[in-house]
């Protein structure tokens, strides 16, 4: 199960007697090395991983690799995503591999296991460029929330997570830029531009606040996912566009438009924070440019020579 520590993160904290003190330890201080929403998930993670291990009477320090194995496979079999599946077994070879550094286990059972071949195509849903103006110009007929959330994620290409998490007092002005400063995945931190547009939005939805959370619910606490997600959904619906989105989508639609308006794959991958390149590539591959596929440039180059 777990708790909220002191500082509001989350914790793993195991009640099951199956797991021996030294084991508990390693956990505790694999965590340690991370915060934030790296944390969340690792700590996600290896709940699933323990309550597996629980599950089949299994000690963290003796399990092998076939059972390591094994808990990949019943992942897969209950429907889990390939990406979900390697994500899983890479902090759990993670987690043996800091155990072995502080000399609590010899070798790593997980050190050779085998992951899913990620496919790196994207199949999320993808959104032209009128259906983006025209959920820009509903939000825009909306509340001044929902035009700043829809204007953050659809035109800085945020996080959900990173647009709920911004707050007022990070907002600032650097060079004639009106920038937030924003938690990154991976707990970097860091200070974007905002287009004109998305900065006067932000401040009508501010208002006349100073501090805290700059989406809020009904109630004044910070805006959570599920909130959000109906916003997106509200805004869509008003806009015309009969798809099924997400808060995702849109950061999808941001990276396909940068990609289609010439940005240079670097800069995208810099401004979607993208650890790695390969990430933004999916993107690139998911819009179908037909236009662009070198059979037409080496068509024009060979023509010469097949006459």
């Amino acid at each position: 199960m777990t708790t909220a520590g002191s500082s509001g993160s989350t914790v793993l904290v195991l009640a099951e007697p199956l797991f021996t003190v030294d084991e508990r330890a390693a956990l505790a201080g694999f965590l340690a090395g991370y915060s934030g929403l790296t944390r969340d998930a690792y700590t996600l993670d290896l709940r699933q991983y323990t309550s597996w291990c629980v599950a089949h009477g299994l000690h963290l320090f003796t399990a092998r690799r076939a059972e390591i194995e094994c808990f990949g496979h019943d992942m897969e079999a209950t429907g889990r995503a390939r990406a979900t599946i390697a994500r899983r077994l890479c902090t759990i070879a993670g987690f043996y591999r800091y155990a072995v550094e502080e000399d609590m286990l010899e070798h790593s059972p997980a050190a050779h296991v085998r992951r899913p071949r990620l496919d790196y195509e994207s199949h999320a849903v993808g959104l032209d460029r009128n259906e983006v103006g025209a959920l820009l110009v509903a939000a825009g007929l909306g509340t001044a929330a929902e035009h700043a959330l829809i204007s953050l994620l659809a035109i800085n290409g945020l996080r959900i997570s990173e647009a709920l998490g911004a707050d007022i007092d990070a907002l600032g002005m650097e060079r004639g830029h009106r920038t937030p400063t924003v938690l990154r995945k991976g707990g970097k931190i860091v200070t974007i531009p905002l287009a004109p547009r998305t900065a006067r939005a932000i401040d009508l939805a501010v208002g006349e606040r100073v501090d805290g959370p700059i989406f809020r619910r009904a109630d004044g606490q910070r805006m959570d996912r599920h909130a959000a997600g109906r916003i997106v959904r509200r805004v869509a619906k008003r806009a015309g566009v009969e798809k099924k989105i997400s808060p995702h989508t849109l950061r999808h639609a941001f990276i396909t438009a940068a990609l289609d308006a010439g940005v240079p794959l670097r800069d995208v991958q810099e401004a979607a924070s993208h650890a790695d390149p390969r990430t933004t590539m999916r993107y690139d591959r998911a819009r179908v440019s037909l236009d662009r596929h070198a059979t037409y440039i080496v068509a024009a180059y060979l023509a010469g020579a097949a006459r």
